[in-house]
């Protein structure tokens, strides 16, 4: 076999590479000898020079990473990029984030979670793509008050867009596997924080409100509980996820359907710490690496949040052989250290 055909058959295809998660795959998928193909569309939804500093990065550090920006509800664009370069995996990032911003841009969600979904699923169900990765989102659990929350609960009641767009990737992604065959696995990521964060997450936000004497808004006035996943934990959690391709589950029935398997080859899992912590020690773990303290603004609940998240991480030990195992407190202290660097405090 020649080397371009073995690094042919070695691409992978990350979209989102400008984006937090997706610029950590990649980067880790580089350091691993991979050929990576980078999609990214850059838009301006937070700092675009936070994505253009990840995406020089990884032009720096990984040898064979080719960047495209591009939209993915560009059909066209999309088949031709597919035709083109013809990966062999696709680990799909790229979306529009956040609950409450979908509040007030509905149109986004369908655009880029909807119609930029389609787009990857006709694209690799074209192009015989050997597994489809895909990020869903714990929000799909929504009005879900059981905990942990399990792959293997109904998921039908979201509470915001934003969720209900992921619960649709995850519906489009079953339809494409029990159709065509394509293996797919979506993955449920619990708040996840580390170095080169959204600055629209909280730790982000609450960091650089303290570092500038600025009041934070802690909404729910504190009762929040959240299960944060270090970045380097997702990152694991998605490659080892991509290289095991999604196989049908031969005990699924109709008569007492699965939700998180199928008779397709088809799978969920979440991705989560495994491990709530309250919203108030994450605020006092940031202030001791500051050494500041926080003026905090305590404000109700935001439409479309809920008060709680805990991952039921099972079937990720069982099936793929993966914890999460990070502590809160070693996380921030790394995210801080690379906050200081990144700004030069």
């Amino acid at each position: 076999m020649t080397t371009e055909s073995q690094d042919q058959r070695n691409v992978t295809l990350v979209t989102g590479v400008g984006g937090f998660i997706g610029f950590h795959v990649a980067r880790q998928l580089g350091r691993m000898g991979r050929v990576i193909v980078g999609i990214d569309v850059m838009n301006t939804y937070y700092d675009v020079a936070l994505k253009e500093a990840r995406v020089k990065v990884l032009r720096g550090e990984v040898p064979r990473f080719e960047f495209e920006r591009m939209d993915l509800a560009d059909r066209a664009a999309v088949q031709e990029l597919f035709e083109r370069h013809k990966p062999a995996k696709v680990i799909h990032l790229a979306a529009q984030a956040g609950v409450r911003y979908s509040l007030e841009n509905p149109h986004a969600y369908i655009e880029s979670n909807i119609v930029g979904f389609l787009n990857i699923l006709e694209a690799c169900r074209h192009s015989q793509v050997e597994h489809l990765t895909y990020a869903s989102s714990s929000s799909v659990y929504g009005a879900n008050e059981r905990m942990p929350f399990s792959v293997h609960q109904n998921v039908d009641h979201p509470l915001s867009l934003y969720a209900a767009s992921k619960k649709s990737n995850e519906l489009m992604a079953h339809t494409y596997s029990h159709l065509f065959g394509l293996p797919t696995t979506g993955l449920r990521f619990f708040t996840v924080y580390g170095p080169w964060g959204r600055p629209d997450m909280a730790m982000f936000i609450f960091t650089k409100a303290i570092l500038a004497g600025e009041p934070i808004n802690v909404f729910n006035r504190g009762a929040m509980r959240r299960d944060f996943t270090y970045i380097d934990d997702i990152v694991e959690g998605v490659i080892a996820t991509s290289d095991k391709i999604a196989e049908a589950n031969s005990g699924w029935t109709g008569h007492s359907p699965d939700p998180g398997t199928s008779r397709a080859p088809f799978r969920l899992y979440n991705i989560g710490n495994n491990a709530p912590v309250e919203l108030e020690y994450v605020i006092s773990l940031i202030e001791t690496e500051l050494g500041r303290k926080a003026e905090r603004n305590l404000l109700p609940m935001q439409p479309g949040d809920v008060p709680a998240t805990y991952a039921d991480i099972d079937d990720l030990v069982t099936n793929v052989g993966f914890r999460p195992n990070t502590p809160i407190e070693v996380g921030i202290r790394r995210f801080i250290a690379w906050y200081r660097d990144f700004y030069r405090l």
